[in-house]
């Protein structure tokens, strides 16, 4: 199995995102809450990069149609 490499998202960004995202959306963000959703989002990264580090043969395609 491929090594999945780790990365972090960038820090000195991340609370200017957060605040920049929220205000685009319309969505108001107490200040107190910046570092529960930056740790959100920094283990997003982390899921995010296991399935892209998913390594997946050259014939492989999408579904064209999801069914449950």
């Amino acid at each position: 199995m491929a090594e999945i490499p780790k990365t972090e998202p960038a820090s000195g960004g991340l609370d200017a995102y957060i605040d920049a995202a929220s205000a685009l959306l319309g969505i108001p963000l107490d200040p107190a809450w910046v570092a529960a959703v930056g740790a959100n989002l920094t283990v997003l990264h982390g899921a995010a990069g296991l399935v892209a580090g998913f390594p997946l043969p050259d014939e492989a395609e999408p579904a064209p149609v999801f069914a449950a």
